[in-house]
């Protein structure tokens, strides 16, 4: 199965730091299932590094991002389209959650049928919009 993560679980995969719940642990580890990642959380996880507000360990830089997820932690990165853009475009902000990237993001989830896992639990009010969110408690 195709599943999309958001940049807080990346991180947690990328700190190997045990921020996953056993539900979420047991998707990413199953070699069945592809892991996404969109591009928007790439970017989010470039713009960390490099303001310093997540150091990565050894030498890697904001520039290894790429082989840094498609190589040592084998998720694919599903860039954003005119698609995704669309339903973004369509995606009324909810009450108390205006981050036009998680909103992105969640565009990206439901015009590819995917199932959505993040920490947020703001991303559960989009079920009603056709959201498959899996909650990382």
């Amino acid at each position: 199965m195709r599943y999309l993560i958001d940049t807080n679980v990346l991180i947690n995969i990328v700190e190997q730091g045990g921020g996953l719940s056993c539900n979420v642990q047991a998707i990413v580890v199953d070699y069945e299932n592809l892991i996404y990642i969109s591009s928007e959380s790439v970017k989010e996880f470039i713009h960390l590094i490099q303001e310093q507000r997540f150091v990565l360990r050894k030498e890697f830089r904001s520039l290894d991002v790429f082989d840094l997820i498609e190589n040592k932690f084998g998720l694919n990165v599903k860039y954003v389209t005119k698609e995704h853009l669309r339903t973004f475009a369509n995606l009324a902000p909810i009450e108390g959650h205006r981050d036009t990237n998680d909103r992105l993001i969640i565009s990206q989830a439901i015009t590819e049928k995917m199932p959505l896992i993040s920490s947020d639990s703001k991303f559960s009010k989009y079920r009603k919009m056709g959201l498959d969110f899996i909650p990382n408690r």
